[in-house]
């Protein structure tokens, strides 16, 4: 009963969460539309396909792909070949299917991970032929890198923003229903997906991810491509943490929103040039759920600008705002009421329990502790993953002085993995609105049991999901903007559309269930992949589909912690 009612919190949630343009929007009637690219191989015609993780595996992954077929494949032969010398490398039968996936009846799983020499590799069955891919242990090494790049480009303010200009200067708005507060300057931060809507809940989420990347590996994290002086992931958390200092505007008070659904329905326009730039409200809230993801971010960016950079005066301005607004859950409702009915949120206790360890961190007050050990054990096990179901992170992070939260932990990951056992794609758990957000934090839970435990137990589980997202997966597409040889290409994105489709380090929402998709009227143009929708579950590339194409920060937030590992 708890993971049903988890699960249809988080679609509750989801419905609303990925913010979207209506289909009454038809300002964008004279946009030009990008033409559909056809796959290279013209296999969309084919009866039997092979799905891979395009990129590849590390020498000592589990190595698997699918043959996806309307005929029974099973007791036949696949190779795989070097592509640079063409020679036959690793033979072995097909074995029987698992399942069927809407138009195909069969599905077989084919396990190489036997196969550990670094080169580039192709599998062939019957004339059906893979994506090329790579074995090496260095070839997730670029992937971090695009991710973050999708965080210049969701910049907004004057913050260096790539693939537009600076925008929203003028987020300096009268608060709904505290006008008396006057103008209270909100510019900066990021833009939250497709639109230009910023929240605080999703912005806390993203600042602390990154904040958390680097710290639970500083030397691995220290990359600087810029050469400014700041690891790459620290300067884009910089920019949520800036966001989220201006946000406590008044003593008692946050801002947790600015613009409303309007943003959703004026038209398609780079965000220099939105027509309501003038006119951006804010919303003030607060919850015990907004309180904990927020002093969580502020208490721990403290302690890294005050160990990593020596900048007290900084570290001091977190520590004090996270103090304060930490200090109000005892009078805060259990979670904020949104006025607009976006990102709603349904628990306190994992997000609240992270606030407190954090606090404990900074300040090293045992008081905080005591409040995180407690908060964490309420939280019990989610069984899930997204932006409002973060209670397995909070009691990673408490385990060190607690443990019963490992078993907290294991029972999310014993249900994941008795899911991916069924499912001849790996899949961890249900779909949903943001499928390849909740397998990235199965992964990333997977990722941080093995740290707790050294144990191995899970590392396959944790590469099912990677490789669920970068191309195994009945669509044979990596969710992410040009890694792997087919990805996608059509993102729900305003800035994408006026640049050509080009979105760097994006991930798609991917995969969404036909009973969501059904209560929306979407006005799509591309129906590349309908052939392997099933009934149940569907994917379109397509610009229009803020369901399944739309990119979130906390989406790529995720990303940057699950592929970091990766390295």
């Amino acid at each position: 009963m708890m993971r049903k009612r988890t699960f249809l919190f988080f679609i509750a949630g989801l419905f609303f969460s990925s913010c979207f343009f209506s289909s009454a929007n038809k300002a964008e009637d004279n946009v030009k539309l990008i033409p559909v690219v056809t796959d290279d191989r013209g296999d969309l015609v084919s009866d039997m396909f092979i799905r891979l993780n395009q990129i590849g595996f590390r020498k000592n992954d589990v190595k698997t792909a699918v043959i996806l077929s309307k005929k029974d494949m099973g007791q036949k032969k696949f190779i795989i070949k070097d592509t640079k010398s063409g020679k036959e490398v690793f033979s072995a039968t097909v074995p029987p299917s698992m399942a069927g996936w809407g138009n195909f009846n069969f599905c077989h799983v084919l396990d190489f991970t036997g196969l550990r020499s670094d080169g580039s590799y192709v599998i062939e069955s019957e004339g059906a032929r893979s994506s090329n891919f790579r074995i090496g242990d260095n070839i997730y090494n670029t992937i971090v890198d695009s991710l973050l790049l999708f965080f210049r480009v969701q910049r907004c303010g004057p913050t260096n923003p790539h693939l537009h200009k600076v925008c929203h200067l003028y987020d300096s708005p009268v608060v709904v229903g505290d006008e008396a507060a006057g103008k209270v300057d909100v510019t900066g931060g990021w833009h939250d997906a497709g639109d230009f809507t910023k929240f605080l809940n999703t912005t806390a989420f993203t600042t602390y991810m990154l904040l958390f990347t680097y710290d639970f590996n500083p030397k691995k994290m220290e990359i600087d491509r810029n050469k400014d002086g700041a690891p790459d992931v620290l300067e884009e958390a910089r920019v949520g943490l800036d966001l989220l200092l201006r946000m406590s505007y008044k003593p008692g008070k946050l801002i947790i929103q600015v613009q409303d659904r309007r943003d959703q329905t004026v038209g398609w326009r780079l965000p220099e040039n939105d027509t309501l730039k003038f006119d951006r409200p804010a919303f003030a809230g607060m919850g015990k759920n907004l309180i904990g993801i927020y002093s969580a971010a502020l208490a721990m960016g403290s302690r890294i600008w005050r160990d990593r950079f020596k900048e007290n005066a900084f570290a001091d301005k977190l520590l004090a705002a996270a103090t304060n607004v930490f200090a109000l859950r005892g009078s805060a409702p259990d979670v904020d009421t949104n006025p607009i009915g976006l990102y709603q949120d349904s628990k306190y206790e994992g997000k609240l329990a992270l606030g407190a360890l954090e606090m404990y961190l900074a300040t090293k007050n045992n008081r905080y502790l005591t409040e995180a050990i407690d908060l964490a054990k309420k939280a019990n096990s989610d069984y899930w993953w997204s932006w409002g179901n973060i209670n397995s992170l909070a009691q990673y992070r408490v385990a060190k002085y607690s443990n019963e939260m490992k078993q907290l932990i294991e029972n999310n990951l014993v249900a994941f993995n008795d899911n991916r056992k069924k499912m001849p794609f790996g899949e961890g758990t249900s779909f949903s609105w943001g499928t390849t957000h909740t397998y990235l934090g199965i992964s990333m839970q997977a990722i941080l049991f093995r740290d707790l435990t050294k144990s191995n137990l899970y590392d396959s589980l944790a590469t099912y999901q990677r490789d669920y997202v970068l191309g195994k997966n009945p669509w044979g597409v990596s969710f992410i903007y040009n890694i792997g040889s087919r990805f996608t290409r059509y993102f729900h994105s305003q800035v994408a559309h006026f640049n050509g489709g080009y979105l760097p380090g994006a991930i798609a929402a991917g995969p969404a269930p036909a009973e969501i998709l059904k209560g929306y009227e979407i006005p799509r143009t591309n129906f590349m992949y309908d052939k392997f929708n099933s009934p149940d579950v569907k994917y379109y590339d397509d610009r229009h589909d803020y369901v399944t194409n739309e990119p979130t920060i906390v989406s790529n937030a995720t990303g940057v912690f699950v592929f970091s590992h990766f390295y």
